[in-house]
């Protein structure tokens, strides 16, 4: 091969070689969780909050590891999940399953089904601080 057709054909294989490495990881990416709120209200309790929101994962979804400064009470309305509670053995929920979450604990949920899961949640908090925090 002459010098100058190795030079016009290095970059058209490193091109190609990046677009493929974009295709395997965007493959790889699982599936995002989407939230909703539904409802966020002041509590008769001054300086509190409800919020409550609709989470729906499809398969293969997983949560970042987070915490919430607040109380999470949830209920699972149809599919599978698994709750991952740091020092806790992992709980698989299905549709009608019940599940709480106390402030500060570190946790993440995943949807090794092959159908979507949704979940209802309500956070009762100290209005003004943020709901989620991710976790390393």
């Amino acid at each position: 091969m002459k010098p100058t057709m190795f030079l016009l054909s290095l970059p058209l294989t490193v091109g190609i070689a990046m677009g493929i490495g974009t295709q395997v990881l965007n493959a790889q990416q699982a599936p995002s969780v989407k939230t909703t709120i539904l409802l966020k209200q002041d509590m008769s309790l001054p300086g509190w909050e409800a919020v409550m929101s609709l989470q729906e994962f499809p398969p293969g979804a997983v949560e970042d590891r987070h915490t919430h400064p607040a109380e999470a009470y949830g209920f699972v309305l149809e599919g599978t999940i698994s709750l991952e509670i740091e020092g806790m053995p992992t709980a698989t929920l299905k549709a009608g399953d019940v599940f709480h979450i106390a402030p500060g604990e570190i946790h993440q949920v995943i949807n090794n089904g092959n159908v979507p899961a949704k979940s209802a949640v309500v956070l009762v908090a100290e209005k003004g601080k943020p709901l989620r925090m991710q976790v390393q």
